[in-house]
């Protein structure tokens, strides 16, 4: 499915807050009613709009302890894995590293738990861990 500039101006309100109402798309966007509400079930049937979310406030939630880590595998890790509520992102990558994660936690504590237990446990042979100082942008 191609998306035209009216796709464009629904998926920016939406961007900025899902939960616009039909209502207040079709008047930020200067387009109909009828217009968007078509267009956003066209969009979610070709699975344009995958889920419509929420952003939270990292600290609020008590996961302000936010790492990336970068890995190299011996063998392919099992999906399972990214089912763990830490794991925010997980992205394939090319170079020297095969895996780039999102991690969010509580503290560090919590993180050094999660992280010798992950590379006791998944045949990595090589692992780099960033941690985040400071959060300049997040987007859902």
């Amino acid at each position: 499915m191609k998306l035209d500039h009216k796709d464009h101006l629904i998926i920016k309100v939406l961007r900025d807050n899902s939960r616009s109402s039909v209502r207040d798309i079709a008047r930020s966007t200067k387009l109909r009613p009828s217009t968007v509400h078509q267009r956003l079930i066209r969009l979610q049937k070709n699975d344009i709009i995958e889920k419509f979310t929420l952003k939270l406030n990292n600290k609020a939630i008590g996961e302000n302890f936010i790492v990336f880590v970068l890995i190299t595998t011996s063998k392919d890790i099992d999906n399972k894995v990214f089912t763990d509520e830490h794991i925010k992102e997980a992205f394939g990558v090319t170079g020297e590293y095969d895996l780039l994660l999102k991690l969010k936690f509580r503290d560090v504590e919590e993180f050094n738990d999660f992280i010798i237990n992950f590379r006791k446990n998944n045949n990595l042979r090589k692992t780099l861990t960033m941690v985040v100082t400071t959060n300049i942008k997040e987007v859902v």
